[in-house]
């Protein structure tokens, strides 16, 4: 049973790699929907704003807590927004919006075809003249192409916002010095590095839930079992790909913490 559920899983992750190359073999003679782009991009971005929001505002909260009161021990605390904001610009705020989009879109995602290829609305597409891969997979890949950087852009602001007034109003950090420090140790390469991440995680998303969605098979029980699936291999992608990611990106890159906990 294993073997069989390895070997399922395996061939879904080929096919995902061959429905890449397929969208991108399709995108000159491609027929798009704009109708449905508009709405895909609707549901990835606003429709998943708030939940985005409320995350990272209370992520920055724990974090900013858990390493001031460390900093404030080592007297480093001019060092803290150098260390908040490098954290949240290069990791956590690019990781926490896809682990999110995953749980919100993917699962949308996947479940949607899925029901759609159980029911054979796929195959009402073809003998309507119309490409599923024209139809149904290229919106939700560009509206996780376009949407991902900007949640995470925004996730990011409202991350560093909260992590200023925590520091201000719990441990008597100004401002000045956060945003002194975390300017010193930042750079416009890491900010360009995150938004690089993001969009290579919106293409995870987008292709791994619709091509688990059209190879769901069982009726009911088979969406939800593509569903699942899809959801756990898209974060354990994201999580792989962020580890590659970082490694090619900020391997060699020099740190300004020292700097900034000198000003």
């Amino acid at each position: 049973m294993f073997q069989f559920e390895l070997k399922k899983w395996i061939d879904r992750l080929n096919s995902t790699v061959y429905l890449f190359f397929h969208l991108l073999v399709r995108l000159k003679t491609m027929k798009v929907n704009v109708n449905n782009l508009i709405e895909q991009i609707y549901l990835v971005g606003p429709g998943s704003l708030n939940i985005t929001l409320l995350t990272a505002c209370f992520i920055s909260m724990v974090f900013t807590m858990q390493i001031a009161k460390e900093f404030l021990h080592l007297d480093a605390s001019r060092a803290l927004g150098a260390v908040i904001v490098i954290a949240f610009t290069r990791e956590l705020s690019p990781v926490l919006t896809a682990v999110i989009i995953a749980g919100k879109i993917g699962s949308s995602f996947t479940a949607e075809i899925a029901t759609m290829e159980t029911t054979e609305q796929i195959d009402a597409l073809y003998l309507l003249n119309t490409n599923p891969i024209d139809y149904l997979v290229f919106p939700k890949v560009a509206a996780c192409f376009i949407m991902l950087p900007i949640l995470s852009t925004i996730s990011l602001t409202a991350s560093i916002a909260v992590s200023i007034f925590v520091s201000f109003v719990m441990y008597g950090i100004p401002s000045s010095i956060f945003l002194k420090s975390a300017f010193l140790a930042l750079s416009i390469s890491d900010f360009l590095k995150s938004l690089e991440k993001s969009v290579c995680f919106g293409i995870i998303i987008a292709f791994i839930s619709c091509q688990w969605g059209l190879t769901s098979s069982g009726g009911a029980k088979g969406v939800g079992n593509s569903t699942t699936s899809s959801v756990v291999t898209i974060l354990l992608t994201i999580f792989i790909t962020d580890f590659v990611l970082s490694y090619l990106m900020f391997q060699n890159t020099g740190s300004s913490i020292e700097q900034a906990n000198n000003i």
